[in-house]
């Protein structure tokens, strides 16, 4: 063994040794199985609440078939950028279609959700301009906002009073602009989307937001959250991905003209990026249309949301900001604005996360274990990711064995 492979093994030997003690290190494991509400991990077959395809498309017999036929039509691999030779008709036909969808002038495809929130930040900040970023947004939107080398500020979470005290500290900047997810993958919360949308106005700052965990899921047609509060027209920059309730891959965002023909010219992770296969492209179109004809799959899925989250809360779970409802819902008792489709089960230390976790795949469920630096210290929790192919059945075996779990867990302390 050479000096400079021993000194690598023996770092990172030590760091992997902290992790395992503080109940942190990840291991791969291997699904044999179509992604669904029953998969097969590392040989055991799971009842799972732990994918984020909320629609129940990922396995879905009309998307397959239009990926196949995209295969005999294309061939797999796209084979360069989409700038070089990798763009397909599908590509096109794909972006007019998001367009449509969200009612805006035009839409881009990247290869990934991660890419396109990277990629778009950086292209629309730099040095000399001040990017705002909400304390829980996504780690793509985190890193895009690193990797712009604009001055990054970050409020606290869903605290628009503080932003706007940022935003009058700032107006020494070239640009400004706002980012925030508008449902939060591990709270399952809501930003307040009117509310950051009047700030932006009044002190002539950018707002992008990032509907990953909402795209087909909120609003009267599955456009998201900024849809469901009528703001659409106020978020020039709308980012969207394929591969949640949509079932696939890849992310896209939707917007004028101008702003697409802008990334097209300065977002790095498209121009450097191998274009997605046309087959995924023709695989997304098809689950577009789905989420276009069958409402019934977003409306059957939060009305599960709600009861199961009154149930879990009964049990004496701490449910996090979801036990209260979504910001608005606390400052707005009355409104009738449904919970999210994301529970998460706060427990505190990863530990006792990894610990529950474990316990449920041993009683037959997947339920996963989200430990820092996915959330903050002491918020580690089991997340619940419901789907609307979940059945009452499946939902009343969740119950209970998280029912049994807690009276378990209570005797052994």
């Amino acid at each position: 063994m050479s000096n400079s492979t021993s000194l690598l093994s023996a770092w990172i030997d030590a760091e992997l040794a902290r992790l395992e003690g503080q109940g942190l290190r990840r291991r791969l494991q291997t699904r044999a199985s179509p992604q669904g509400t029953t998969i097969v991990l590392e040989g055991q077959e799971l009842l799972s609440f732990g994918s984020n395809d909320y629609l129940g498309l990922a396995a879905d017999p009309r998307i397959d078939a239009a990926a196949c036929e995209a295969v005999k039509q294309y061939g797999w691999g796209s084979g360069a950028s989409p700038l070089i030779t990798g763009r397909s008709e599908a590509h096109q036909q794909l972006e007019e279609e998001i367009a449509e969808f969200e009612g805006t002038e035009a839409a881009l495809v990247f290869s990934s959700g991660f890419a396109a929130n990277a990629g778009t930040i950086a292209a629309l900040v730099g040095p000399g301009d001040v990017v705002f970023a909400d304390r829980k947004n996504h780690a793509s939107l985190l890193d895009g906002c690193r990797l712009s080398r604009a001055d990054v500020r970050v409020y606290p979470h869903n605290d628009a009073a503080a932003l706007e005290s940022l935003l009058k500290k700032s107006k020494e900047h070239r640009r400004r602009l706002i980012v925030t997810d508008t449902l939060f993958s591990m709270d399952g919360d809501f930003a307040p989307l009117k509310e950051l949308a009047d700030l932006a106005e009044r002190h002539g700052a950018m707002l992008l937001a990032d509907e990953a965990h909402a795209t087909g899921v909120f609003g009267q047609q599955g456009r998201g959250l900024a849809e469901y509060f009528q703001v659409e027209n106020k978020i020039p920059v709308r980012i969207g991905t394929l591969s949640k309730a949509l079932g696939g891959l890849g992310g896209f965002v939707a917007g004028e003209r101008r702003l697409i023909e802008w990334l097209v010219n300065r977002a790095r992770t498209y121009i450097f990026s191998t274009a997605m296969p046309a087959a995924v492209a023709a695989a997304a179109r098809a689950a577009l249309r789905i989420v276009r004809t069958e409402p019934w799959r977003r409306q059957e899925l939060l009305e599960r949301a709600e009861k199961l989250r009154k149930e879990l809360a009964a049990q004496g779970w701490n449910l996090g900001p979801g036990a209260e409802g979504s910001g608005f819902r606390v400052q707005d008792p009355e409104s009738d604005i449904p919970h999210s489709q994301i529970i998460p089960l706060r427990v505190g230390a990863p530990e006792k996360a990894t610990h529950l976790s474990a316990e449920l795949r041993c009683r037959g469920l997947f339920l996963p274990a989200v430990r820092p630096p996915t959330v903050p210290e002491g918020e580690s929790c089991l997340r619940i990711s419901l789907t609307c192919a979940h059945t009452e059945a499946m939902i009343a075996r969740l119950l209970e064995e998280l029912f049994g779990l807690c009276k378990d867990y209570e005797r052994s302390k």
